[in-house]
C-alpha cells in the first residue's frame, strides 16, 4: 500500500521538480519516491494550470490520430492563407493595369 504524503511535502517536491536543476530521477531518489510518482505529482498541476483534463482509455489511444489530423488541417490552413494573399496580389495588379 503506498505510503501516504502530506500536501507541504509534495508541494516541496513539486517546486524542487519545477526548478530543473536536477533530473527528476535523482530528485525522487533524493526524497524517496518513484520517478512514476513524482511524474504524477508534477503532471497534475499542470494539467489543472493549463485546463486539460486527463485522458483515459479510448480517449488517450485516439490522441495520436487526432494530433495527426490536426496537423494536416494547420498545414491546409497555412496554405489557403498564402492562397489568399496571392489571388489578392493577382487581383491589385490587374486593377491596376486596368486603371491604365
Amino acid at each position: 500500500m503506498p505510503t501516504p504524503y502530506g500536501a507541504e511535502f509534495r508541494q516541496d517536491v513539486i517546486d524542487v521538480a519545477h526548478k530543473g536543476e536536477a533530473p527528476l530521477a535523482q530528485i525522487a531518489k533524493d526524497f524517496g519516491l518513484s520517478v512514476t510518482t513524482l511524474k504524477r505529482w508534477v503532471a497534475v498541476p499542470e494539467r489543472k494550470e493549463s485546463g486539460r483534463a486527463w485522458t483515459v482509455g479510448a480517449e488517450s489511444a485516439e490522441m495520436p490520430e487526432l494530433k495527426r489530423l490536426n496537423r494536416l488541417l494547420e498545414q491546409d490552413h497555412d496554405g489557403l492563407e498564402l492562397a489568399e494573399d496571392g489571388a489578392a496580389d493577382v487581383a491589385f495588379e490587374l486593377a491596376a493595369d486596368l486603371a491604365v
